[in-house]
């Protein structure tokens, strides 16, 4: 007696059809449901008109002496310097030329330095090495941005710090 065995198709046939709709489809919906963190969103900034700061020496370029270091003159500006570790995180801050070690006494120290009713600063400017991570740097700027100064029509008022610039620190190795 013989039996009818149906021999096991080894050759197993995929829709592939189907598995590419199904892996667009999938595509689709997480593009389109992806929403991202606050903190990794765009920051809005109300950048000020430009001002003429300073007229360069005639036959000068602006900008091509790039040893020159200096804030521009004409605007008071005080300095927030950040050197970062090699991993990105924030090794050192300074207020002009006075340390500060952490977040928290950074503002405390702009909170201070910006009370003074007859403070000159206008701006302030944040040097920054180029190796700290996004996320350091936007804690500084957030405490930048909550900053007020005395309004020049009336000093008993206070005003939003609008006037906020970025300058790259070279690394210590080069």
């Amino acid at each position: 007696m013989r039996r009818n065995k149906k021999k096991a198709d080894d050759n197993v046939k995929l829709n592939l059809a189907a598995m590419l709709d199904m892996a667009f489809q999938l595509l689709t919906f997480f593009i389109l449901t992806f929403r991202t963190p606050p903190q990794e969103g765009q920051v809005t900034l109300r950048l000020p008109k430009p001002d003429a700061i300073k007229t360069a020496p005639s036959g000068e370029k602006a900008g091509s002496d790039t040893s020159n270091t200096a804030p521009p003159e004409g605007l008071e500006t005080l300095t927030v310097s950040i050197l970062s570790t090699a991993n990105g995180s924030i090794e050192t801050m300074a207020v002009g030329e006075g340390g500060v070690n952490s977040i928290p006494l950074l503002e405390a120290r702009l909170n201070a330095v910006l009370a003074d009713p007859t403070t000159p600063f206008q701006q302030i400017i944040i040097q920054v090495g180029s190796k700290l991570r996004y996320e350091e740097l936007m804690k500084v700027v957030d405490v930048c941005t909550r900053q007020t100064l005395p309004d020049p029509d009336n000093p008993s008022n206070r005003i939003k710090l609008t006037k906020l610039s970025f300058v790259e620190l070279p690394d210590a190795a080069e």
